[in-house]
């Protein structure tokens, strides 16, 4: 095996990086119950270097679970609710009466900790005016913003955001340009299993956050060795030929279903399809994919690599029709299965 590649980082170094993401993982299922599909798709998002939409009812502990990546790994982190009257500006900087009674300026959320914001968590996205999802858009985007007269830069940041599902009054759904920045929208879901609803429900160390997080052993995978790896294992695992041709295909089915013989119950399949996944969404699944593969120890992308992470890189990026659109919640995910069960593996 060779040694370093043009990022600097060795196999041998990857290997011991993995081995602590594992642990990680593990730690993580520990202080987060019931949820080892989001766990596992949140430490792909993070080698990924993706942001990610969050999507699950109130409650359910996606801050939480995102306060917990951020100490385990080190991170600076942030969170800001949604609100209806939230302005670009609330952002950046905010204004106060101090103890002299004088007004002052303080750095906000996004500028606070200068180039060492690592998650910034933008609670009830669909809350905040279209004027803010463009400043998020282009931090996203850019990982970066101007303020104070100068530019700030966050070479390590990732986005992470969840709607309110409930409440649709003074709401506003995230546009298409936002939703394909995204490189996963992971589901957060209250399990089905009893034992862990009686623990989430009686065992008292899950009823203190602060606690529960305090278990976690700070910046146990730093940040920074995460953000040197990741290039690394975007070249050192492979996709073959055949697995090329299975991801076009899978891609061009998201844009086309009716031709893969896709079918969903109650949908006329050649009006449901408004744009498919975008040369982004196609490109963000393969680097997911090696993610999923390089966690699992393989140095080639498999078709099951790709099949872990297809629902949750590509379905917000598929846009239905209006007529289908408010009927997303069902149909996506029958649209997803459709789409592998049709479309043939190597």
């Amino acid at each position: 095996m060779p040694g370093a590649d043009d990022t600097g980082v060795t196999r041998h170094e990857l290997s011991d990086l993995r081995a602590r993401a594992l642990t990680l993982e593990a730690r993580l299922n520990e202080v987060f119950l019931g949820q080892p599909q989001a766990v596992r798709l949140l430490l792909i998002a993070l080698f990924a270097r993706g942001h990610a939409l969050l999507e699950g009812d109130v409650g359910v502990g996606k801050t939480t679970l995102l306060r917990a990546l951020a100490r385990a790994t080190g991170g600076a982190f942030e969170r800001l609710e949604g609100t209806i009257d939230l302005m670009p500006n609330d952002l950046l900087y905010y204004t106060y009466i101090n103890a002299e009674g004088r007004p002052q300026v303080d750095p906000g959320p996004l500028v606070r900790h200068g180039e060492a914001l690592s998650f910034f968590f933008f609670n009830e996205v669909n809350r905040a005016r279209p004027q803010v999802h463009s400043l998020l858009l282009r931090v996203m985007a850019e990982r970066s913003v101007t303020a104070f007269n100068r530019e700030y830069h966050f070479p390590r940041l990732q986005v992470f955001a969840d709607r309110n599902r409930v409440e649709k009054e003074e709401t506003f759904e995230i546009p298409s340009a936002a939703r394909d920045r995204f490189l996963m929208e992971i589901p957060v879901e209250i399990s089905d299993d009893n034992d862990i609803r009686r623990q989430l429900m009686f065992d008292t160390r899950f009823h203190d956050t602060d606690e529960l997080l305090d278990s976690l052993e700070p910046a146990q995978l730093p940040v920074e060795d995460i953000h040197a790896a990741a290039p690394a294992i975007q070249g050192q695992v492979q996709a073959g030929p055949a697995l090329e041709r299975y991801a076009l295909a899978l891609w061009q089915a998201t844009r086309d279903p009716m031709a893969a013989g896709v079918e969903v119950d109650g949908v006329e399949m050649a009006d449901l399809i408004e744009v498919g996944a975008s040369p982004r969404g196609a490109g963000m699944l393969i680097r997911a994919a090696r993610v999923a593969a390089w966690l699992a120890d393989r140095e080639h992308v498999q078709p099951e690599d790709i099949q872990t992470i297809f629902h949750a890189t590509m379905a917000h990026r598929v846009f239905l029709q209006p007529v289908y659109e408010l009927r997303r919640a069902r149909i996506a995910p029958a649209l997803m299965r459709g789409i592998l069960a049709r479309v043939s593996a190597p």
